[in-house]
């Protein structure tokens, strides 16, 4: 927990496929959050307590036999709090038993919300507006100090206020698009009840981090592997820009990127972002060690080792580093202290994975508080260029998951060709800030096609692109069939060695952004 955060508003966690989205909301009023587990050690928080606290919705019922329970010091902390779903039904069943009732059916989807007193948490909003329900059980009996201020046609009870103490629940989801005025909701929550002021910005972000770093590092110096994505290179023009010189960058071309990329990647490193940053070029033995591999774990673990072997010789020489810079995002955190206990490991993608055990390095995460799209937002702020924030994500095993089935220089080359075309394509015609990843993948099958008069029996490339806000879940993009055509003709004709394309059309879930 950082205690730098003046003001911030707390979430606690019962499962919720949306707990996500409500931090995300309150952050775009520019007022920090974080997300604990409903069974979180309050007392942790008592030397900087929040200024507001919100009761997630999640999938059980408070009469299930492990039904998450809220626990009653969260009332007694003094503080607002807003219940959401099976939030406030937790909230009213801890106080009286019999208050929730078991729903015969769900009641799932949009509803019109008539407002009975807009004074406090519905200021604002206007009766009739849409609202996303998403329960079984629903609030039969109010307790005693607690009234109705919003119901619909079917539901008596869809919002509720405490008489005297700050204390709110809905019944509806005010943080997904689909409730009209969910916004207005959450910001009378967060800066009239819990009085925040919206200073956290991504300037002040900047200011306070700055500060962190150079109280944390000293005069002693950091190692930034950077990868070529945004969150490294937000992370290191960060550092560099708290510590100047006593960071060293190193930039490793692993034989997996794309198209020219470690030439280019290097310049903007060096030209325009001024970073101190050395580039190797190691992609002769990343091969030799994947060579005839297919297994996609094992992939993953031979190219996590052999850039830990890499990157320990580019600086064995020099013995000062005392920190190791990574790009630790806050959905990563999220995920290993998960409620339903902690997770083993965060993901295995983030390519530093065994290095600071190795060489002895105590790590530096200035990102880590942060999501995908804030880190955008503050490498504007940082004047990283617009072409390096857009980037789509690109996997820390690069193309090496993107050649399904083993690897060689050849099936990387056609690759490389394949998908250059696809991007070059998709920002020619303007779609690329559309996408949220876009990427071709070569299929390790081989196909009967025919070119002139010849048969030919060559590879298979199929295109992926996805819409997405997070890349928690994704949706596939629906890209013009006229676009499609011109690139499938286009790689036919351009890239020797492959014969056929196909467009994936799976969302995730149940499908994953990667194929591998």
């Amino acid at each position: 927990m950082h205690t730098h955060h003046d003001e911030w508003i707390l979430i606690l966690d019962f499962g919720s496929q949306y707990t996500q989205l409500i931090a995300r909301r309150i952050r775009e009023l520019n007022v920090y959050c974080e997300i604990h587990p409903y069974n979180v050690d309050l007392d942790q928080f008592s030397s900087h307590p929040p200024n507001g606290i919100v009761l997630s919705g999640g999938p059980k019922s408070v009469y299930d036999e492990d039904a998450p329970v809220l626990n009653p010091k969260t009332l007694e902390m003094g503080k607002p709090v807003l219940g959401i779903c099976y939030g406030l039904q937790s909230l009213a069943h801890s106080i009286s038993q019999n208050s929730v009732e078991k729903a015969e059916k769900r009641e799932f989807g949009r509803a019109n919300i008539l407002v009975d007193d807009d004074s406090d948490l519905l200021r604002n909003v206007s009766s009739g507006s849409v609202v996303w329900m998403s329960h079984g059980d629903h609030i039969k009996h109010l307790p005693e100090s607690y009234e109705a201020i919003a119901h619909t046609s079917n539901a008596p009870v869809a919002a509720v206020r405490h008489r005297e103490k700050p204390f709110f629940g809905v019944q509806f989801h005010p943080e997904v698009v689909h409730t009209e005025e969910g916004s207005q909701i959450l910001e009378n929550f967060v800066k009239k009840i819990s009085g925040c002021k919206s200073t956290w910005t991504p300037a002040s972000f900047i200011e306070t981090e700055i500060k962190a770093i150079r109280e944390k590092v000293g005069k002693d110096k950091v190692l930034c592997a950077l990868s070529g994505g945004v969150d490294s290179t937000v992370v290191a023009t960060l550092i560099h820009k708290a510590i100047g010189d006593q960071l060293l960058c190193i930039f490793v071309d692993n034989g997996l990127l794309r198209k020219s990329e470690f030439k280019t990647v290097l310049e903007t490193y060096k030209k325009h972002l001024k970073l101190p940053v050395k580039g190797i070029d190691a992609s002769q033995q990343f091969l030799d060690n994947l060579e005839g591999v297919s297994d996609p774990e094992k992939k993953r673990m031979i190219i996590g080792n052999t850039f830990i072997d890499v990157f320990d010789e580019a600086v064995s020489k020099q013995k000062e580093f005392k920190y190791l810079a990574q790009g630790t995002l806050y959905p990563d955190v999220i995920e290993s202290v998960s409620f339903k206990g902690p997770s083993a490991t965060i993901k295995s993608h983030h390519n530093v994975g065994g290095l600071p055990e190795k060489m002895n390095l105590k790590l530096i995460e200035p990102v880590r508080e942060l999501f995908k799209d804030e880190v955008r937002r503050v490498g504007r702020e940082l004047g990283i260029p617009e072409n390096f924030i857009g980037r789509h994500p690109f996997p820390g095993p690069g193309l090496g998951i993107r050649v399904l089935g083993g690897l060689s220089k050849k099936k990387l080359d056609l690759l490389r060709e394949a998908d250059a075309i696809f991007i070059q394509a998709l920002h020619d015609y303007g779609y690329y800030n559309d996408v949220w990843q876009a990427l071709a993948v070569l299929l390790p099958v081989q196909s009967v096609g025919v070119m002139g008069d010849e048969r030919t029996y060559e590879y298979t490339i199929a295109l992926r692109a996805v819409t997405s806000v997070d890349g928690m879940t994704a949706d596939w993009a629906h890209l013009p069939y006229d676009f499609l055509s011109e690139v499938s003709n286009r790689i036919i004709n351009e890239v020797r060695g492959v014969n056929r394309v196909v467009y994936d059309v799976s969302s995730k879930p149940p499908a994953t952004i990667e194929w591998e």
